[in-house]
């Protein structure tokens, strides 16, 4: 049994043997720029649920510029770190994540981002220059990231073959689309060091959304849920983007895209820094099965809901809750599993 005398650390799940499976060939690595690329996108979120995307056209300097202005604002005291929190619910968070008693190992900035114009809360907390220098970084950043999360989108309609072919892009690049930006920092914990055990950085979840990009450091403590339940550490990469796979997209595929389970387990000794925009349909937007999907005799896995249902329920869920099955229709799914 390990103790931890740390008080910060008394609430936080320890796991043991937290390295997992280390299994590069199980993340699935699309070249966006072969021909191939959309079969292998489709092919890779229905076992998966997960992917990892490179010749993606982002230069690693931009990708760098942010991570360095997130280093900067993580790096300041906690006083001035906490004028800009807590989260209600965007802002800066340390160790509580939402409103229902899930806690991790880890500090977080919590940004909304409005589609048109490409905008996001808050800067106030910086004073000049550092809130110009971190608001370019964000706006150039996030800018990208949408032009690549609409390529990745359009390819999954193009394996799916499915018309048109914005017909999943638009969803979250529409005008009112709701987007969450998130700057995660899990620093390393010095009381681990020496013992067969991790910290829970963030608790395993999948998210409620369309899709996620995410980007990391160099460090590692990413790990996906396989369809056996096992898990396995994604190897980190610095220079390429991972894609999430989320609820919403499950349901407009009818359950044929796998929403991945994931988790982040904080480390002894190194620092993580990742940054994940989440792309969010329009609050009014029907979340339900593509017609274009559907074929002949196939009904519907899930009730028809509206995002913006969806999103209040994932608000008043734990992390590990099974939030989709509030919107299964399980007698289908028996009867279509026959």
């Amino acid at each position: 049994m390990v103790v931890l005398s740390n008080p910060g650390l008394d609430q936080i799940s320890l796991l043991r043997s937290p390295k997992a499976i280390a299994c590069s060939p199980c993340v699935p690595v699309i070249d966006l720029s072969k021909p191939d690329a959309a079969a292998s996108v489709v092919e890779a979120c229905e076992e998966f649920g997960f992917l990892k995307v490179t010749d993606h056209g982002i230069p690693v300097e931009l990708m760098q510029r942010l991570e360095a202005e997130a280093v900067k604002f993580f790096s300041l005291s906690p006083v001035e770190k906490e004028r800009s929190g807590p989260p209600d619910p965007f802002g800066y968070g340390n160790r509580k994540i939402g409103a229902n008693g899930d806690i991790g190992w880890l500090e977080y900035l919590l940004f909304a981002v409005a589609s048109k114009p490409l905008s996001y809360t808050f800067m106030d907390f910086l004073r000049e220059p550092a809130a110009c220098s971190f608001s370019s970084a964000l706006k150039e950043y996030l800018a990208a990231v949408r032009k690549l999360a609409s390529k990745v989108l359009e390819l999954m309609a193009e394996g799916l073959d499915i018309e048109p072919r914005d017909v999943i892009s638009r969803l979250v690049m529409d005008e009112n689309s709701d987007g969450i930006f998130r700057l995660n920092h899990y620093p390393p914990c010095p009381v681990l060091r020496g013992y067969n055990y991790g910290l829970t950085g963030f608790g395993e979840h999948t998210d409620p959304q369309v899709i996620s990009v995410l980007r990391s450091n160099n460090s590692t403590g990413l790990q996906i849920s396989l369809k056996d339940g096992s898990w396995v550490s994604v190897p980190p990469d610095e220079e390429s983007f991972f894609i999430n796979v989320g609820d919403s997209l499950q349901v407009l595929t009818n359950g044929r895209f796998r929403s991945v389970k994931h988790r982040v387990v904080a480390s002894g000794w190194e620092s993580r820094v990742s940054m994940i925009y989440f792309f969010g349909p329009p609050l009014a937007e029907k979340i339900a099965p593509l017609p274009q999907l559907m074929g002949e005799g196939e009904h519907s896995l899930y009730k028809e809901f509206t995002w913006d249902e969806y999103k209040k329920a994932t608000y008043k869920s734990r992390l590990a809750d099974n939030r989709l099955g509030l919107f299964e229709k399980r007698e289908v799914a028996d009867d279509q599993r026959l």
